[in-house]
């Protein structure tokens, strides 16, 4: 879940109390992982999921009951087994923190905030006497292999909040560019989307989306960190070929994805051999892009078979790392 601190933030300015569910610990299956939270505004719905179910409709009830109370309790934590008690399948059990947040908390809140937006961050928190959670911001190296620790008088965990984003540069703002936008804005990717054509870019972007107007694309790829994922769907079938021939002669970017057919890679393959690229060189590209099942051409469909994927490649890449 994104920028959770940042929604709290806004919902106590606004004069809303707020609450937090935070899974702490999973035992054996569970829907969600460690760190899946969910944002509860009094009378005004909820933001994330820690998993649905069962387990979702109690942990909010808990937490709407709190923030019903003149004087909520700041935080308390619950052990929900899910087979017994719960009747879900997954057969594990988890525990969930449940915070409170008012007006008076806003100053710890927009440092976290600050923190938050500067980038994944993790911090220590511990319970207080008075049952609130006290959170230090921790250095990365501080919090190296950290995992929450409970003992029966006091609380004490390290977190972890945002996400890293795989970066994805994206050539060309057609139909089918715009379509892939759309299908990677909700997903965990950061995406920089490069055109020489300035007025194709749309108006608005979603919030996950840089666009960069250049003549000189193949320096995108030069500057790319190690590991992002290239999709190329320019305007020109040169210009693709080129900045395909660029990003394969990096061994340390991931997935290199070019639109086409297969007719399309025999061409680039071609070219790419008169200009010095190896055999395995070659071989890292992918084209046509997408899921191999999906033979629809609607640019939205060729989008979301990309979206899938990508998110396949950045799981792989997760385990290999």
């Amino acid at each position: 879940m994104q920028l959770v601190w940042r929604r709290i933030r806004e919902s106590l300015e606004k004069g809303r109390r707020v609450a937090l569910i935070s899974i702490i610990k999973v035992d054996g299956s569970a829907p969600r992982e460690v760190g899946a939270r969910m944002v509860i505004e009094r009378d005004s719905g909820f933001f994330g999921t820690i998993g649905g179910g069962r387990l979702e409709y109690e942990a909010l009830a808990v937490a709407e009951d709190a923030l019903s109370m003149e004087k909520p309790a700041a935080a308390s934590v619950r052990v929900w087994p899910l087979g017994p008690n719960l009747g879900q399948c997954c057969g594990g059990s988890v525990t969930t923190l449940i915070e409170t947040f008012d007006s008076g908390d806003l100053d710890d809140i927009r440092e976290l905030v600050a923190a938050e937006e500067a980038g994944p961050f993790f911090t220590e928190s511990r319970m207080t006497e008075q049952g609130r959670m006290a959170r230090e911001i921790l250095n990365r190296d501080d919090a190296e292999d950290a995992d929450h620790v409970e003992s029966s008088d006091r609380l004490r965990l390290v977190e972890r909040f945002g996400e890293v984003r795989k970066t994805v540069l994206l050539f060309g703002a057609g139909h089918v560019g715009r379509a892939v936008v759309l299908a990677l804005s909700q997903l965990p990717f950061s995406v920089r989307w490069i055109d020489s054509r300035a007025d194709h870019f749309p108006d608005y972007v979603p919030a996950n989306v840089l666009t960069v107007r250049t003549d000189a694309p193949e320096r995108e790829i030069d500057a790319a960190p190690a590991g992002a994922f290239v999709l190329i769907m320019t305007h020109s079938h040169p210009l693709d070929y080129s900045i395909a021939a660029s990003a394969l002669r990096r061994s340390d970017l991931g997935f290199v994805g070019l639109i086409g057919s297969v007719t399309k890679r025999a061409r680039f393959k071609t070219q790419a051999t008169q200009l010095g690229l190896s055999e395995q060189q070659i071989a890292r590209l992918v084209c046509p892009i997408g899921l191999p099942d999906i033979r629809d051409k609607e640019p939205s469909v060729i989008a979301a078979g990309v979206a899938a994927q990508l998110l396949i490649e950045r799981e792989r890449a997760k385990r290999e790392r």
